[in-house]
């Protein structure tokens, strides 16, 4: 039997980066899975790559940010599978225009961020939790930059890096508030990860070479290493983890890398 049999779990952001390569071990798991995301068309291609007939996957079309849309979301999982045992709360919107007199951030901008990071997150686990009818977990996408500040020549904005540390805050938080409900709540905060979000940031070979030479490890994560965190959180194997905030960075936020001149 799979870790995952009878298990049914909500990923957010989930048709690509890290929140398809953890679809992709949770169904590898057992597990069948709800795929929420904006782009339609990219979490439907990402369902039937996943589960070609359609048994095991839900593709849900959903801006995290709208109560409209969390609300179908919610009823779909319903209809679909009957309840939730667990949630990746991975839907996040980056910025990467720095603050400053000559770029100023409006407050549409501000609100959206927030929107998506910090209240689409809340927001996800309120609407669905009423799913869950026998425990589970939760897991949340925060960010190494919610715990370092870094001023990165890419000029990624302090919006992100705050909204994300709301979302750390927030697993804390629940954890409190979800125990008598058997329901766990942990963070993972991944570093440097080769997905389509880092690939803006760093779009260019020099620029990637910076943000790796801050690694102590020496390289950039895979999407794949930060799942397996995050599948672990959600299975069995983590039933005493629960309020932690896990940085899957190759020691980017506690180490210091030293030169290899040294």
């Amino acid at each position: 039997m799979a870790e995952f049999d009878g298990k049914t779990v909500l990923i957010t952001g989930g048709g690509s980066g890290i929140g398809l390569a953890t679809a992709r071990q949770l169904v590898d798991a057992g597990a069948s899975v709800v795929l929420a995301g904006r782009r339609v068309e990219v979490v439907d291609a990402a369902a039937k790559d996943l589960d070609p007939t359609g048994d095991r996957v839900l593709a849900v079309g959903t801006d995290v940010s709208r109560d409209d849309d969390l609300d179908e979301l919610a009823s779909r999982i319903q209809a679909r599978f009957g309840r939730l045992d667990g949630i990746f709360a991975n839907a996040g919107l980056a910025s990467y225009s720095p603050i400053a007199p000559r770029t100023p951030v409006s407050n549409a901008e501000f609100d959206r961020y927030v929107g998506v990071n910090y209240k689409g997150a809340f927001f996800t686990i309120q609407k669905t939790l009423p799913l869950f009818d026998a425990g589970g977990a939760v897991v949340l996408n925060s960010t190494c930059l919610a715990h370092r500040g870094m001023g990165l020549a890419m000029g990624l904005a302090s919006m992100y890096a705050s909204t994300k540390a709301a979302v750390s805050s927030l697993a804390r938080t629940l954890a409190a508030d979800l125990a008598g409900q058997g329901i766990r709540v942990n963070a993972v905060s991944p570093g440097f990860i080769r997905t389509d979000m880092f690939d803006e940031l760093a779009p260019t070979d020099e620029a990637r070479d910076v943000c790796r030479h801050l690694v102590p490890i020496g390289r950039l994560g895979q999407p794949e290493e930060v799942a397996e965190a995050v599948t672990f959180l959600l299975s069995p194997r983590a039933a005493y983890i629960t309020g932690q905030d896990i940085g899957v960075d190759g020691g980017l936020v506690s180490s210091l890398p030293m030169a290899s001149t040294v």
